[in-house]
């Protein structure tokens, strides 16, 4: 049985990133008694996070606020994280910060796994009872979606199930494979078992009918990999009509996001625009992502209103959020918090990587963007449209792109700990 997380590469450094080193000693100033933490921005060191932390939940309480925190109480956004490795433990100063969520990948598993001893114990229990890479592998991602999922609990409870989840993805090898996918996903929302647990699904045709289903099941889903419109409002599509599959008279614990990627629309149109060369093409290079995402934000806003929307509702269904994914500025010239700064407002998500979060941090702007200026917005599309960009085109070559990136991370590490698996099993000889 296979299952996958979701993250493409990552974005070029605009800020230091946490190091894991910093993260464990800010980890131990969570105690009974309140606590300095310092979060260190772009190679210096930021004020202090004065933080509260419980003994029984383990999980800090901040009295001083970020603009983690600024955006989820001022404009209705929640700052998810983008990584997760070992020790878990390093996500509590980042809770401490603001941080709500968690997403993660194959490619940030093939980073953690590969590039960490902190795996190696637990591994090699499990190649010595007898598992073989592959499960081994489930059993190690699991054990970390379990550890995180416990730690977010309290905002998961808090929010009465509207956040604090951890993202888990079903294996990338099952990207076409509806049913596959259905059966991938009832298994590992089964064995992680926790409530906080979302299932992550990419948005390929062959697995929209999977996302109506396990919504059906009742399974609570991060829809990933959505690089176009026309392929989100299939998404919306099959999780309002998983809801009235579902036959559940309280649909209030079936929740979803849809993780609409940002940066790579930007890398890939831009490319396109230096090729046509004319000034007004170079015009729009670093404005299709944001327009796009803004237009997406506008289907949102319809699609989850009128005599449907109210009649689910009804039943204590919650709204699929929007989740800006991919918002690591890849493009130097472009400033380093612009796919966070640029979409900002209300019953949104962003799972920000290491620099992406520093960064925003350090210098982001509060301010609600995400409906601003969407005749630009929508100046902006039909002007590429006119070029000769084609919409669909881009989102079919993004979606290959990112499962086939995500296909490589597991199919590599996969390898790798066949090798040590075997080198194991020889040493043991």
């Amino acid at each position: 049985m296979t299952g996958t997380v979701s993250k493409l590469a990552a974005p070029r450094p605009a800020a230091a990133p946490l190091r894991p080193a910093s993260l464990r000693t800010a980890a131990l100033a969570f105690a009974p008694s309140p606590r300095r933490v310092t979060v260190s921005v772009a190679g210096r060191a930021r004020s202090p996070i004065i933080a509260m932390a419980s003994a029984k939940e383990g999980n800090g309480a901040p009295t001083k606020k970020t603009a983690l925190h600024d955006l989820y109480e001022l404009q209705g956004l929640s700052p998810w994280y983008d990584n997760l490795c070992r020790p878990v433990t390093d996500l509590l100063p980042l809770i401490a910060s603001g941080v709500r969520g968690v997403t993660s990948n194959p490619t940030i598993f093939q980073k953690a796994i590969s590039s960490s001893s902190a795996y190696d114990d637990q591994f090699k229990q499990l190649i010595s009872g007898g598992k073989d890479a592959e499960s081994a592998y489930w059993e190690l991602v699991i054990k970390d979606i379990q550890d995180a999922c416990k730690l977010f609990e309290p905002i998961y409870n808090e929010t009465d199930g509207a956040d604090g989840y951890v993202s888990v993805e079903v294996s990338p090898r099952l990207a076409n494979d509806t049913q596959g996918t259905v059966e991938a996903a009832k298994w590992l929302h089964k064995v992680v078992n926790r409530p906080n647990v979302y299932i992550k699904i990419p948005a390929t045709a062959e697995c929209v009918p999977s996302i109506q289903e396990v919504i059906a099941n009742g399974i609570s889903v991060n829809v990933t990999l959505i690089f176009s419109i026309a392929r989100y409002e299939a998404v919306i599509d099959a999780y309002l009509d998983g809801l009235e599959a579902s036959g559940l008279s309280d649909l209030s614990r079936v929740t979803s996001v849809a993780s609409f990627f940002v940066s790579r629309v930007d890398s890939l149109i831009d490319k396109m625009l230096e090729k046509i060369g004319t000034p007004e093409a170079l015009a729009l290079r670093g404005k299709a992502a944001v327009a796009q995402a803004k237009l997406a934000n506008q289907l949102y806003q319809k699609k989850f209103s009128g005599p449907r929307w109210e009649a689910l509702a009804k039943k204590g269904a919650k709204k699929q959020r929007l989740l800006w994914a991919s918002t690591g500025v890849k493009n130097p010239a472009y400033p380093d918090t612009l796919y966070v700064d640029s979409l900002i407002g209300p019953d949104t998500v962003n799972t920000m990587p290491d620099q992406a979060l520093q960064a925003f941090i350090d210098h982001g702007t509060v301010s609600r963007t995400v409906d601003a200026n969407v005749s630009e917005a929508e100046g902006v599309y039909s002007a590429l449209e006119k070029l000769g960009i084609d919409w669909d085109a881009v989102g079919k070559q993004l979606e290959l792109e990112g499962v086939d990136s995500f296909k490589k991370s597991f199919d590599s590490l996969l390898v790798s700990l066949q090798e040590k698996g075997n080198s194991l099993k020889t040493a043991s000889v």
